[in-house]
């Protein structure tokens, strides 16, 4: 009985969604301006503990780093969200706005202020750590004339602590 009880505890343990997360994600950046270039991607995230934990939705906040390959640079904070489908399954959102800086004129966006939003899905590993597939968008919401927007495909790893 003891031991089916410290089975029981250690899978629980490394099954458990960790409080906080870092997530690094590698992809594909497709810009929809005709005179940009499409490139390879990556980016960084730290997601906060959640400040709000329902039975399936959690809330909480992040930061993302994400640098393609011709230095063009985002990094914003926002909200992200966290949605339980089952008990390995997960969907996952947020909106980031930030600044973005364009290493050169082909991959200008309209401007330093960019919205970046994100879906993905996700399955949770054995040991609590995540695998997910991601979709961004970046934009600047309208806020300039010019706004052609860049949208990425990520393969990511949430690392959990």
């Amino acid at each position: 009985m003891k031991t089916l009880f410290l089975m029981s505890t250690l899978l629980a343990t490394t099954t458990m969604a960790h409080g906080q997360s870092i997530v690094l994600g590698a992809g594909y950046a497709d810009f929809t301006h005709t005179s940009s270039n499409d490139q390879a991607v990556v980016s960084l995230v730290y997601q906060h503990s959640p400040f709000h934990e329902a039975t399936r939705l959690s809330a909480g906040w992040g930061v993302a780093l994400t640098v393609d390959a011709d230095a063009d640079t985002h990094i914003g904070a926002g909200l992200v969200g966290l949605y339980t489908i089952s008990d390995r399954w997960f969907a996952e959102a947020s909106v980031m706005p930030g600044y973005y800086n364009a290493s050169n004129d082909d991959n200008d966006l309209g401007g330093n202020f960019q919205i970046r939003s994100l879906f993905g899905i996700g399955y949770a590993l054995e040991n609590g750590n995540k695998l997910s597939l991601a979709i961004t968008h970046n934009s600047n919401a309208s806020t300039d004339s010019f706004n052609p927007g860049v949208n990425s495909v990520f393969m990511r790893y949430h690392y959990g602590f």
